[in-house]
């Protein structure tokens, strides 16, 4: 059992090594850092990782990939650590340059239901899962409607134009809707390292 802060600086380890060529600091050397963490997770989840740089007084998205199967811990995290910095296809490659403007998020979701209808579902509360029409998903995580201030109708017209239908208004599509939770954690670059720091 490891708490999502741990998994969250593990994640930034990940990235911060591969950047730099180096080996990794062990999961085990952080996990004996940062147990004392009481946000404990179980060691199989779904997960998404997020990038975030900071732009002035911005933070703007830089990458964000997750997988909805249960991913084994703390591999998944490594893989996708890397996969959200990288190979996100709407963004270039994270460079070493823009490491200490990072910040990261990791994710791990629970408690996935079946909406009653595309409204079925609290802001603030639930991430949601969308298939289109039978054919293409989009998912936006917990945080994301009540940090873009959209109300459930915009979240769901703006999920609908991100799996790629753009001229369809969300009421006349047909929508199956899974709603989730997340248990999230934020580090930012300079925690990062005074956490880095002491397990030198």
């Amino acid at each position: 059992m490891s708490s999502v802060k741990t998994y969250t600086a593990y994640a930034f380890e990940t990235l911060y090594s591969k950047l730099h060529k180096t080996d990794p600091i062990p999961f085990s050397k952080w996990k004996l850092t940062l147990e004392n963490d009481s946000n404990v997770v179980t060691e199989k989840c779904p997960l998404f990782v997020t990038w975030n740089i900071k732009q002035g007084n911005d933070k703007v998205l830089r990458g964000c990939i997750g997988n909805f199967s249960d991913l084994t811990l703390p591999a998944g995290v490594r893989e996708y650590a890397l996969i959200a910095a990288l190979e996100d296809p709407r963004f270039e490659p994270i460079t070493l340059r823009e490491l200490p403007k990072l910040s990261c998020s990791v994710t791990l979701l629970k408690n996935f239901e079946t909406g009653k209808d595309a409204l079925d579902w609290e802001l603030g509360k639930h991430g949601i899962r969308i298939l289109v029409n039978g054919k293409r998903s989009a998912t936006f995580l917990p945080e994301v409607a009540t940090e873009q201030g959209w109300t459930k109708e915009e979240t769901l017209q703006h999920l609908v134009q991100k799996a790629g239908y753009y001229q369809t208004n969300w009421e006349e599509a047909d929508i199956e809707l899974t709603r989730y939770q997340g248990i999230k954690e934020t580090l930012d670059y300079d925690t990062f390292m005074s956490l880095r720091e002491k397990l030198q």
